[in-house]
C-alpha cells in the first residue's frame, strides 16, 4: 500500500461530518461588520456624457429654476446669491453659485447611534443595507394584508435589530395609522431607541419632526445638543416633488437637522413618464438639478452639514401609470446616480425596490437587478433593501427574509479572497492524487465549518429529503424563519434613566403639540 493511499484512508476515517448546526437561527448568520465594495464603481456613461448631463441639469437651475414653497428657503438662497421671484416662488441660480456651495458638503461623514459599535460610515466604498420605510400596509402569510399599525411597526423594527447584515432603518418603517398623525413620530422614534441600536431616519415633513428625533437622540446617547452637532446620529430623507416643486415641510426638515449639525438626504423622486420625461438622460438632469439646488439650500444654511446625494429614478408602466422597478432603466439610473454622486464628491444613496405583489419570482428577480446595480454603484445607503413590496405600499415579512438571504450573499460576494500560499493547498491536492476527493483530507477538515456561505433560507437538500421535510417553498420557510426570530429577539439595553428621560420628553411633546402641528 502507497503512502499516499494510506494518507487518504487514515483521512476517510476521521470526523467527516459538521458538528450539530445551532438551532439558534440568530448564531447562524454573519457577524456585524462594515461592508466594503473593494471592485471599482461601474460607471455607465462615459466622461463626456457625464458632463453633458452636468452642463444640462445646470441649465435647468439657471434658465428655468425651482419652485420653492418656503419662504424661509427663499430667504436663505437669495441671500446666497440666487435669483428669487418670490411672487411666482421661483428660485434661479448660477453654476458657479451652486457648485462652490455643494462643494462645502464633506465626502465622508459618520452616524453614531445609542450602539456606537453600530456607526455609519457614509461615503467611499462602504455598503449599507436598510429596512424598508413608508408602506401605508403590511403583509405577512400568517395574518394575511392589513394597514400598517403600531404592532407591526414595533415587530418589524423587532426583526431589522436581530439581523447584522440590516445596519439602518428608513423613515418610518410602515405607517402606524393607528396612532395620531401629529403625534405618531415620537412614538414611532421611541420604537426605534428602545428596540434597536442602530441608526434610524427621522420624519422630514416640518422642523418639529426632525428636531425631535435629534433631541431625542442625543437624550438616549447621554450627550448635549453640541455634542451630538459633533457626533452626528439623526438623519432624514426628503424629497423633491418632481418635476422642479420643493415642498414647505421639505426644505424646512432639511435647515432645521443642518442647523443641528445632522445628516439629510435629498432625494428626487423622479418616475420617468411621470415626473421626468420619458428619456433617461432628461431625467438624470432633472433629477441633477433638484437634488443639487436642494443640496445648495443645505449649505446656505450650515456649510459643512453632512448631505447625502440621493437617486430614486425609475420609470412607469405606461400602461397604468404604475411604478416599476428593477427595470433595465431603473438598473441603469442607479448606476447613473453614484456616478453623479463621485463627480461632486458627495456620498450616495440608492434603493433596491421591485412593484410584485406577492413574494414570488418577479419581487426576487426586480430586487436584484436593483440591488446588483445598488452595490456596483457604491451606494452608501442602499434603501428599501429588505421587505419592500407592490412599489412600496406594503412591508412584508416573508419578503424581508428572503432579502435578508440576498443580502447576506452579496455581502459574502464582496469580502476579499485570500491568495496565501496556504490557500492553493499543493499539499491537498498531492495527498488526495489523481481520482480521489477532499471530502476528509487535512485542508478541507481544518476549513469546512467555515469556507462556504451558510444559507439561512435557501434548501439544499435533494429532492427525496426535501418531500420528507414538508415540500416547502422558499416562501413558507421564510414564514417559519421571521417567526423564529422574533421569538429569539433580544431587546438591546438601555438604562432606565435614559427610558425615563425619553418617556418623559414624549409626555412633554404631546402636550405641546396637543392637536396642532408639530
Amino acid at each position: 500500500m502507497s503512502d499516499r493511499t494510506r494518507r487518504r484512508r487514515s483521512s476517510s476515517r476521521r470526523e467527516t461530518s459538521r458538528d450539530a448546526p445551532s438551532s439558534s437561527l440568530l448564531d447562524r448568520q454573519r457577524p456585524y461588520s462594515v461592508i466594503r465594495n473593494k471592485f471599482p464603481p461601474l460607471d455607465p456613461m462615459s466622461e463626456e456624457q457625464l458632463e453633458k448631463i452636468h452642463h444640462m441639469s445646470m441649465r435647468i437651475l439657471e434658465e428655468q429654476g425651482l419652485k420653492v414653497l418656503s419662504a424661509d428657503a427663499r430667504k436663505r438662497l437669495a441671500a446666497a446669491g440666487a435669483d428669487v421671484d418670490d411672487g411666482e416662488q421661483m428660485v434661479k441660480m448660477d453654476r458657479a453659485l451652486v457648485m462652490d456651495l455643494v462643494s462645502k458638503s464633506p465626502a465622508k461623514f459618520t452616524l453614531t447611534p445609542r450602539n456606537p459599535n453600530h456607526a455609519l460610515e457614509l461615503g467611499g466604498n462602504t455598503l449599507n443595507f436598510g429596512m424598508v420605510s413608508g408602506p401605508p400596509n403590511v403583509h405577512d402569510m400568517v395574518r394575511g394584508r392589513r394597514q400598517g399599525n403600531f404592532s407591526d411597526y414595533c415587530e418589524l423594527v423587532k426583526l431589522a435589530q436581530c439581523f447584522n447584515i440590516i445596519t439602518f432603518y428608513g423613515n418610518q418603517t410602515i405607517a402606524p395609522v393607528d396612532l395620531p398623525v401629529n403625534t405618531r413620530h415620537l412614538d414611532t422614534y421611541l420604537a426605534c431607541i428602545k428596540y434597536n441600536d442602530k441608526v434610524f431616519s427621522s420624519m422630514s415633513i416640518g422642523s418639529g419632526r426632525v428636531r425631535d428625533a435629534a433631541q431625542m437622540l442625543a437624550i438616549a446617547r447621554g450627550v448635549s445638543m453640541e455634542e451630538l452637532a459633533a457626533s452626528p446620529s439623526a438623519i432624514t430623507n426628503i424629497s423633491v416633488n418632481s418635476p422642479r416643486l420643493l415642498d414647505e415641510e421639505m426644505s424646512d426638515a432639511a435647515t432645521t437637522l443642518a442647523e443641528l449639525g445632522q445628516a439629510v438626504i435629498v432625494t428626487p423622486f423622479t418616475l420617468m413618464g411621470a415626473m421626468t420625461p420619458v428619456t433617461v438622460p432628461a431625467a438624470l438632469a432633472q433629477q441633477n438639478a433638484e437634488a443639487l439646488l436642494t443640496i445648495a439650500l443645505i449649505q446656505s444654511a450650515n456649510p459643512g452639514a453632512p448631505v447625502v446625494y440621493g437617486s430614486f429614478t425609475s420609470n412607469v408602466d405606461m400602461r397604468s401609470g404604475a411604478p416599476a422597478f428593477g427595470t433595465p432603466e431603473n438598473t441603469w439610473a442607479n448606476l447613473a446616480g453614484g456616478q453623479l454622486a463621485r463627480r461632486y464628491n458627495l456620498p450616495h444613496r440608492t434603493s433596491a425596490c421591485n412593484a410584485s405583489n406577492i413574494v414570488d419570482a418577479q419581487a426576487t428577480y426586480e430586487t436584484q437587478m436593483a440591488l446588483w446595480s445598488a452595490c456596483l454603484c457604491h451606494g452608501n445607503l442602499i434603501y428599501h433593501a429588505a421587505g419592500w413590496m407592490e412599489g412600496g405600499l406594503v412591508a412584508s415579512y416573508e419578503k424581508f427574509i428572503v432579502d435578508v438571504e440576498m443580502l447576506q450573499m452579496m455581502a459574502k460576494f464582496f469580502e476579499p479572497v485570500s491568495f496565501s500560499d496556504d490557500e492553493f493547498a499543493l499539499e491537498a491536492i498531492d495527498e488526495v492524487g489523481p481520482g480521489g476527493h477532499f471530502f476528509g483530507c487535512d485542508h478541507t477538515m481544518q476549513r469546512y465549518r467555515t469556507a462556504f456561505h451558510e444559507p439561512l433560507l435557501s434548501d439544499w437538500q435533494n429532492h427525496e429529503n426535501w418531500q420528507l421535510a414538508g415540500s416547502k417553498t422558499a416562501t413558507e420557510r421564510a414564514t417559519e424563519l421571521w417567526q423564529q426570530a422574533l421569538k429569539e429577539y433580544e431587546q438591546p439595553p438601555l438604562s432606565e434613566d435614559r427610558m425615563e428621560e425619553l418617556e418623559a420628553y414624549i409626555a412633554r411633546r404631546k402636550e405641546e403639540i396637543g392637536d396642532g402641528e408639530p
